[in-house]
This record gives C-alpha cells, structure tokens and sequence, in this order.
C-alpha cells in the first residue's frame, strides 16, 4: 500500500514543511556531488555513529558539536530511493501537521521527534559503528501527530495488483497503526537477529512515532486560531476533517 492523498484540507501554506524538504534534497545533492573519500568523510562527521557515544575508547574527548549527528542525521540519505520516499511522506502529511501546530511550533516538533527518534536508535544499537542517517525519524513523529488529530481521515492509498493499480480509501487509524506495528515488529526481530549490515533503523521509527503521538496534541494551537475555511476549501467529497 502506497498513500497518494491526504484528505484533510489546510488553511495556511505550509512553509516550513517546503523548506524542510528542499533542505533534505539541498544536503542530497551536494552528497552526490562529493567524491568517494569526502562523502565518507562528510558521513563520519554528520551521520550518527552509536558507539561513538557509548564506548569509552571512542568518546574520551567529545565535545558539544560532537553531539550534532544527533539532529544532522535526519537531513542526510542514502540513495535517491530513500530520499524520494521520504519527502513524499512528508510532502503529504507534514503541511497538514503544520497548518493544526502553526509553522514555529511545527519547526520544534519536527526537530525535536528526529532528536527522540536518534536517541531510541542510538540506545538500542549502542554498540553499532554503522553510521545512521535518514529523515524517516522524524516523519514517523509527523505521521504520530496526525493519526492522533485525525484517526478517523480517509487516505486515498494504491494498491498495485501485478500491473494494475488499484486505489482504495482507509481511515488513516488503520494505514499509519498498520505501518507503526510493522515498524515495531521488524525492530523486535532485529533484536533477536541482529544484522551486521546497515539496514533499516526501525526503532527510530518507533521512536519517533512516539515521540510525535504524544507531544502532537499538545502544541496544537488553539481553534479560535485558525480562520474559517472559504467555500471551495477542502477535498470534493470529504469533510473538512478528511472523513465522510
């Protein structure tokens, strides 16, 4: 299952969530752009590297700017695959988590949940040297805060069956709860079966999913905040809450 539309409408531009995504694709194309030895140079200093922080012979001498991988991390990908992945999800889901928190408190969030989701990461692979990188973590944060504002939103979702796209509608509950679990259950699984290789970092996922279903409702800013909609606001068929 694919999402390929949010149904809740916004009533202001989401501009923080537009200069999020042009940072991550900024910081992309400069990655490629560097040769073999200075992107691993540039991935030793900005990815997050748990055993930096837990094992002694390697954190004797850490300093504050030490600790930027911890935020750095979530603006770096590995291939144009995870990065484009990762930008639709929050092309699709951030302007609306924005438009309920306002752009400030949206700019806190987002940071913060990358912040929450690194630290699960690093804590449950502490003896990892693998560097981490991606800004999955902090899009499970925004995916935690809108299932929590809007469980019951329909998400027009594809399905291709062989060469045949279908397209379905779900309450966004059902979609987002469905991806937490899988999340939750391979990140389970890793800890009985650890690999060797990078992988996929799922307890940042978790992490920040967590991260973001908890602290989401509580910066949400108040609703005589907002404007009213205009008539022609919202999605054809779907209330302004994106249900039915």
């Amino acid at each position: 299952m694919f999402p390929i539309q949010n149904t809740v409408p916004s009533r202001y531009p989401p501009v923080i969530n537009w200069v999020l995504i042009a940072i991550n694709c900024g910081v992309f194309l400069y990655q490629i752009g560097l040769g073999p030895d200075e992107l691993q140079r540039f991935l030793l200093r900005y990815a997050l590297i748990p055993a930096v922080y837990f094992r002694p012979d390697l954190n004797s001498d850490l300093t504050f700017l030490d600790y930027l991988p911890f935020i750095t991390n979530a603006f770096l990908h590995g291939g144009w695959l995870h990065l484009i992945l990762n930008m639709w999800t929050l092309w699709l889901f951030g302007g609306t988590v924005e438009d309920r928190l306002g752009s400030l408190r949206y700019l806190f969030f987002y940071l913060f949940c990358g912040i929450v989701a690194s630290v699960t990461h690093a804590f449950i692979n502490a003896e990892s040297v693998i560097p981490a990188l991606g800004a999955s973590g902090a899009i499970a944060g925004v995916l935690g805060c809108y299932v929590r504002l809007f469980p019951m939103a329909r998400l027009v979702v594809l399905v291709p069956i062989l060469f045949i796209p279908l397209f379905f509608e779900m309450p966004s509950i059902i979609f987002i709860m469905f991806w937490f679990l899988m999340q939750l259950l391979q990140g389970t699984a890793e800890l009985f079966m650890p690999s060797t290789g990078g992988g996929v970092a799922w307890w940042a996922h978790v992490g920040g999913f967590i991260a973001g279903l908890v602290l989401g409702s509580l910066l949400v800013r108040p609703q005589r905040a907002y404007r009213r909609y205009y008539a022609d606001e919202g999605v054809l068929g779907f209330t302004p809450r994106g249900g039915r």
